[in-house]
C-alpha cells in the first residue's frame, strides 16, 4: 500500500476557497462503469487533471487532493479502478476491503478506457476549462500516469509520484521506460531518494529513456525521502512535499496555453 489508511495530502486548504464538487459515475468506451469525484475550480486557469490513486482506488486522500487542485484553479477528477470487479459503490466498501485482489484483476486496456472517459469529462466542463488535460498518479497510479502519455489522448502532460518506471508489467501495466517512444506531451517524475523499491538506477534509466526519445521531461529525486513521502503525517519531509507541490503546479501552468 502506498499510504496509511489515515493519510492526507500535505497541502493546506486555501482559506475561503470555494469549490463545486460532484460524485460521478462514468461509463468508459468498453461499457465499464466506475466512480469518480469531480472538483471544479471557482477561477479556472484552463487546465484539468485526472487523479490516479494508489492501489486503494478512490480513497479520501485522493478526493482531498482533487479539492486542493480545484482551489489552485485546476479542475480535477479523481477516479476509482474497481467498478468492473467490486462495483461502483465506493462508499459502501468496508475498512477491510481487499483492494489487492481487485488490483490484480485490473487490465491496462480497461484502465486506458477509464482514463479516456475521465479526460473527456474534463474537456466537456465548458467555456474556459479543459484547454489542457493532465494526469497525476501515485505508486500504482504513478506508473499508470506515465503510461497515459502513450494513449493518444492529447494530454498536455503527465505527473508520476514514485511510480515504478522499469521492470516487467505490473498488474498488466507496461514499464514506462520501455514505452517512451510512444509518449506524447511532457513528463514530470517525482521520486524519493530513500525509496527502498525504486532505486536510483531505475530512475536514471527512465530519465535517460525519456531524453533519448525526445520527451520533454523533468525528473526530481528528493534525497532521504522514502516512498510515499507526500503525506501530511510525514513531517520530516514537509519541505520535500512543499517543493513537489509547487513543481506540480508550475508544471501544469507552464504546459497550459493561455486563453
Amino acid at each position: 500500500m502506498c499510504f496509511d489508511l489515515d493519510s492526507q495530502p500535505p497541502i493546506p486548504p486555501i482559506a475561503g476557497g470555494a469549490i463545486d464538487t460532484e460524485e460521478l459515475v462514468l461509463r468508459a468506451g468498453d461499457g465499464g462503469r466506475f466512480a469518480g469525484l469531480l472538483a471544479r475550480a471557482e477561477k479556472p486557469i484552463g487546465a484539468g487533471i485526472v487523479v490516479l490513486p494508489d492501489v486503494r482506488g478512490l480513497h479520501p486522500y485522493y478526493e482531498e487532493l482533487a479539492l486542493r487542485f480545484a482551489e489552485a484553479g485546476i479542475d480535477a477528477l479523481a477516479v476509482d479502478y474497481f467498478g468492473r470487479t467490486a462495483g461502483i459503490g465506493v462508499r459502501e466498501r468496508s475498512g477491510d476491503f481487499d483492494f489487492m485482489t481487485h488490483v490484480g484483476e485490473t487490465r491496462f486496456s480497461s484502465l486506458s478506457w477509464d482514463v479516456q472517459a475521465a479526460a473527456e469529462r474534463l474537456r466537456d466542463l465548458g467555456e474556459g476549462r479543459g484547454r489542457a488535460i493532465f494526469t497525476i498518479g501515485f505508486c500504482f497510479g504513478g506508473r499508470l500516469a506515465y503510461m497515459t502519455a502513450t494513449m493518444g489522448l492529447g494530454l498536455a502532460g503527465v505527473i508520476g509520484f514514485y511510480g515504478w518506471p522499469v521492470g516487467s508489467a505490473r498488474s498488466d501495466v507496461p514499464a514506462p521506460a520501455d514505452s517512451t517512444g510512444l509518449m506524447r506531451g511532457a513528463v514530470l517524475g517525482i521520486f524519493g531518494g530513500a525509496d527502498q523499491g525504486i532505486t536510483s538506477d531505475a530512475v536514471e534509466t527512465f530519465e535517460a529513456a525519456l531524453s533519448a526519445a525526445g520527451v520533454p521531461n523533468e525528473v526530481v529525486t528528493y534525497p532521504g525521502a522514502p516512498h510515499s513521502f507526500f503525506d501530511r503525517k510525514q513531517e520530516d519531509y514537509a519541505d520535500a512535499s512543499a517543493d513537489a507541490w509547487e513543481r506540480v503546479l508550475g508544471f501544469i501552468r507552464a504546459n497550459t496555453p493561455a486563453a
